[in-house]
Parts: C-alpha cells; sequence; structure tokens
C-alpha cells in the first residue's frame, strides 16, 4: 500500500509538473507515472491528491487558466468581450495542446471561477439577462476552443507530411480554381476566399459576428 506523500507534495506541484509532461510530450504523452516522474515520486503518491488522469486534467485545465490575462475595464461590453476572446486564443495558442485539454471541460478550479465571475460581471453589468450572459460566456469559451482546435490541427495529409499550413491553402486554392465552372461555379469564383485569408482574419470575423448577435439581445 502506498505511504502517505510528503507534505511537500501538493496539487500546485503536481499541476506545474503535469504543464512541464503536457508541453514536452504534448496531450498524448501525459500519464500519471510521467508526472510522478516528473515531480521525482512513485506514480501511487499521486492518487492521495489526484484519482486519476481525469482529474489531473481537471488540475491541469485550472492551471493553464493560471496565465490568463483579464482585460482592462475600459470600453464598451463588446471591445472587452473581444479582447477576452483575443486573450484567450492567445494562451491556448502558447501552450502545447493546451485547447485539447480544456474543451467540453467544465472544471471548477479557483482560476477558472475567476474568470467565469469576471466574464459573467461584465456582461450582467452590460445589461444582458441572466441567462444570455450565461450563454454569451459559453459560446466564447467554445468559439475560442474549437477554433484553436482546428488551428492546430493539420489541414491535410501534406501538412501532416511536414508542409507548411499556407503552402497546403495554396494547393487546394489551385485545385478550386481549376475545376470547371458549370459543375462547381461557387468554389472556382471563391477559390480566393476560401483559401487566403489567415487565421487571424478568420478568428476576427468569427468573434465579430459573434458579438453582432449578442448585441441584438440588447
Amino acid at each position: 500500500m502506498a505511504q502517505p506523500p510528503s507534505r511537500t507534495l501538493t496539487r500546485e506541484h503536481i499541476a506545474a509538473a503535469a504543464l512541464a509532461v503536457l508541453e514536452r510530450e504534448g496531450l498524448a504523452g501525459l500519464s500519471m507515472r510521467k508526472v510522478a516522474t516528473e515531480v521525482g515520486v512513485q506514480a501511487p503518491s499521486l492518487y492521495w491528491h489526484v484519482r486519476n488522469k481525469e482529474e489531473l486534467l481537471d488540475l491541469l485545465g485550472d492551471a493553464i487558466i493560471a496565465d490568463a490575462e483579464i482585460p482592462l475595464r475600459t470600453g464598451d461590453w463588446r471591445e472587452q468581450y473581444l479582447e477576452y476572446g483575443r486573450r484567450y486564443r492567445a494562451l491556448l495558442l502558447a501552450k502545447r495542446d493546451a485547447a485539447k485539454v480544456v474543451a467540453g471541460r467544465l472544471t471548477t478550479g479557483p482560476r477558472v471561477l475567476a474568470v467565469l465571475e469576471d466574464q459573467l460581471d461584465r456582461l450582467r453589468g452590460a445589461g444582458f439577462a441572466d441567462a444570455d450572459a450565461a450563454m454569451a460566456s459559453y459560446l466564447l469559451s467554445a468559439y475560442v476552443q474549437g477554433f484553436v482546435l482546428q488551428e492546430q490541427s493539420p489541414l491535410s495529409a501534406a501538412e501532416a507530411a511536414g508542409a507548411s499550413r499556407g503552402q497546403v491553402s495554396r494547393a487546394a486554392g489551385e485545385t478550386f480554381r481549376a475545376l470547371p465552372a458549370e459543375t462547381h461555379p461557387n468554389l472556382v469564383a471563391l477559390a480566393e476566399h476560401l483559401t487566403d485569408p489567415d487565421m487571424d482574419t478568420r478568428f476576427e470575423f468569427g468573434l465579430q459576428r459573434i458579438a453582432d448577435g449578442l448585441a441584438a439581445l440588447l
């Protein structure tokens, strides 16, 4: 039977170790055993703090949010909402596989709760109904997480094999333009618009349209 862990081993130490493993090996390489090795204990010792890998992921998700930069309360609700989205995307892009860790996961760690409380306070203060404020907060997280997941996934086998995203996009554009106009008139006509915009432009377009929809509620 495992002995109680050293008093120096805390959930904060475990979270930091999990972040280190995630950065080095990605989500696929994350395991209780590797995190235990990172903090210098046997794997069973972790179970005094986290019961399984899913609980470890909850802890890791909260640790990822620890680096979130909260926007200043300047400008109107829309400016603050947009800035929240931009900063969240930057945060997820800065940490390997961070979007894979947090996507679809509702953790109740202190960092996540602090961010949610701040978002909801701003939205309710702007005049959104309670249900709409809750939905607006959820929508922002879902959009950013989903966008980053797509952003960090290979566009095709060519990118997975080493081609750049730009090369893959240009090749797709050439394919669209070469299609028979009589059967694929829209793909031919919109080839440039479908493949040329960079990810920043695509992200901003979607974020602005979400804000447009929320503005209609007010």
